[in-house]
């Protein structure tokens, strides 16, 4: 007799089938050619997110931020170029996929990625053409940055994962000394001034600052590594006292052994490796030094343009430049042909109209004042844009570790589950050097209609990959950033203010020069002296603040060249579109079509604008 299947025999059969199903799906997703592009698409982030502990906390990616949460990234020469090889993998599945039968959506999905993967297999021959440790980024400054501002500390795992996450640093440490070993080997050794920035942070982030070394137990207690578990654990309150004490003295442990212990062997390579530096400032004294810069322009701007020509659109944009500040100047009475624009600018950053206290009221005098520029003009942006973030803005201090070699400010984008909004970082070691006429157009910059709105509206798109939720093409988002400077100067936000203006108009003039100095010392061996000259002279900043600047340069040949050709671009297709369109040339419309995609490269941008152009002449025809 048969024997009567009933309801469990029945739904334990279906869910089999589907597990099955879905076992092969993932198989498939994972380890072989995916069917569907998309779901290549799909693959590309998850290796990477599954592959990046770090990228997963930074950017708050839910329920694999619990699965990682404990680890670090692993940095070896040899999971790097596991990694290298894997992209070259992924490029020759990406063109195995018919392009002609892609939908539209997914020819631009395509294009996009074969970009990024090409341009970052060009560089092969330049592998080891950087400097892993800088005073710009770098594990000593990333991973305490990573544990303030990403790693949760919610509950008792949280509190146990960050422990852990501390006792690995030493692997961490030790994998970066071995990289940095490997560029010794080939003569790729950053210059000694880069070295003792360096030093000077590692040195006061252990608490080994010249002139202030503290005890052991001070040290620890006043590390960002411990106030940051001190302050948030106290908030967790299904936690005992008695328990998040406990926590706290293994948080003491770990900092005074595994992590000041790995900091103070990479500080001692780091002497010994100092002695083997020199002076020289540009890429050209490396290994096929001019073709590696080429290569970083490149891959920076998204142009084919070359140095030369790169170093001619910048002095031309310093001269046109040079003359409205002087008129502005003239206006005001400060026309003195007897001094350059950077000497009376520099005279104006002393008068005490526009400084705040040098102490801690100002530096909070300056946040708030911050604050109220960004509610200002989130406030008057209807007329030029119907699309807005969901994420909020916070404005912040740049962490005092790491304040000394950071930049005058930066960025840093939402998380992706929505627990953090973006932040506006201002750096304020010395608040003199935020000087109010200023301040306006650094805020529009970092903030409002700047890289907030790009970068959260970027982070924001649906209906697309995940991959282009993240900005890949460093002269779009910063052209962006600086294309809306002076946008906010078209929407009258420096109406009656010729002094903010002059701000902006220096802010430009800083963009421009990077163009002429970024070149100089990459291209024609300019020293770090010449271009600070050169930049003091011409911008008005202090010579500590361009210090800082030149200095950025020389470790990330090519990047500042990015923020004025992108705005350049901009600037030319808008031009475009209001010439082609006259009256249906709509302001909002234009921005929408550019910030709808994401960030892109600079060609395909203009492919974007001139379907928009062509789309709005078939509308008003029809």
């Amino acid at each position: 007799m048969k024997k009567k299947r009933t309801w469990k025999f029945w739904t334990s059969r279906t869910l089999l089938v589907i597990f099955a199903l879905v076992a092969f799906w993932v198989g498939n997703l994972i380890w072989f050619r995916p069917f569907n592009i998309t779901h290549f698409y799909d693959r590309i982030f998850a290796e990477l997110a599954l592959d990046s502990p770090e990228l997963t906390t930074a950017m708050g990616i839910p329920v694999i931020y619990n699965w990682s949460k404990d680890e670090l990234d692993d940095i070896s020469d040899k999971k790097q170029w596991e990694t290298f090889n894997k992209i070259k993998e992924d490029y020759e599945t990406l063109k195995s996929y018919d392009f002609e039968s892609q939908s539209e959506a997914n020819k631009l999905n395509t294009r996009i990625l074969g970009y990024y993967l090409e341009g970052e297999l060009e560089g092969e021959r330049f592998f080891y053409h950087d400097y892993p440790v800088n005073q710009m980024g770098g594990v000593q400054s990333s991973l305490p940055s990573l544990m303030e501002d990403s790693h949760k500390l919610r509950d008792k795992s949280d509190a146990e994962a960050y422990i852990t996450r501390l006792s690995k640093f030493e692997t961490k440490f030790n994998q970066l000394i071995e990289n940095l070993k490997i560029r010794e080997e080939k003569g790729i050794i950053p210059p000694k001034f880069v070295m003792d920035r360096v030093l000077d942070e590692m040195k006061g982030f252990i608490g080994k600052k010249e002139n202030e070394i503290k005890e052991t137990d001070d040290a620890v207690t006043s590390n960002i590594l411990y106030s940051n578990f001190d302050t948030k654990i106290d908030k967790i309150e299904d936690l005992s006292q008695e328990e998040k004490n406990e926590l706290k003295e293994q948080v003491k442990n770990e900092i005074a052994t595994t992590v000041f212990g790995s900091y103070q062997k990479l500080i001692s390579y780091f002497e010994q490796l100092k002695q083997k530096a020199t002076t020289d400032a540009g890429v050209w004294k490396l290994p096929e030094g001019d073709a590696y810069y080429r290569y970083q322009l490149k891959q920076r701007t998204t142009t084919d343009l070359d140095p030369e020509e790169v170093h001619t659109i910048g002095l031309s944009e310093v001269a046109r430049i040079k003359g409205e500040m002087e008129a502005i100047l003239s206006s005001q009475g400060y026309a003195d042909s007897t001094k350059t624009v950077g000497a009376i600018i520099q005279e104006l950053n002393k008068e005490d109209r526009f400084l705040f206290p040098n102490n801690d009221e100002g530096r909070q005098m300056v946040i708030d004042e911050y604050n109220r520029i960004l509610s200002e003009i989130s406030n008057g942006l209807d007329d030029a844009f119907d699309i807005r973030p969901k994420a909020a803005l916070e404005v912040k201090r740049v962490p005092e570790f790491k304040e000394e070699g950071s930049a005058g400010a930066y960025y840093n984008r939402p998380a992706m589950d929505g627990s953090r909004g973006g932040v506006f970082y201002a750096n304020l070691r010395n608040v003199h050097e935020s000087v109010k006429f200023g301040m306006k157009t650094l805020a529009y910059h970092e903030g409002i209609p700047g890289h907030h709105f790009q970068i959260a509206i970027q982070s924001e798109l649906e209906g697309v990959p995940i991959f282009r939720t993240i900005g890949l093409f460093t002269s779009y988002i910063e052209g962006w950033a600086l294309y809306s400077e002076q946008l906010a100067w078209e929407l009258g936000f420096y109406e009656s203010d010729p002094f903010g203006n002059l701000g902006r108009l220096q802010a430009e003039m800083f963009r421009a020069v990077r163009l002429v100095v970024d070149t100089g010392i990459h291209h024609k061996k300019w020293t770090r002296e010449q271009a600070i000259d050169y930049m003091v002279q011409n911008t008005g900043m202090t010579t500590t603040e361009v210090t800082t600047e030149i200095e950025r340069y020389i470790v990330w040949p090519g990047q500042a060249c990015a923020y004025k050709i992108g705005m350049l671009k901009i600037l030319e297709l808008r031009e475009k579109a209001k010439r082609e369109l006259g009256d249906r040339f709509d302001l909002r419309e234009f921005h929408n079509a550019v910030l709808k995609d994401g960030a892109v490269p600079l060609d395909i941008l203009e492919e974007i604008i001139n379907d928009y152009i062509e789309r709005t002449k078939v509308k008003s025809a029809s």
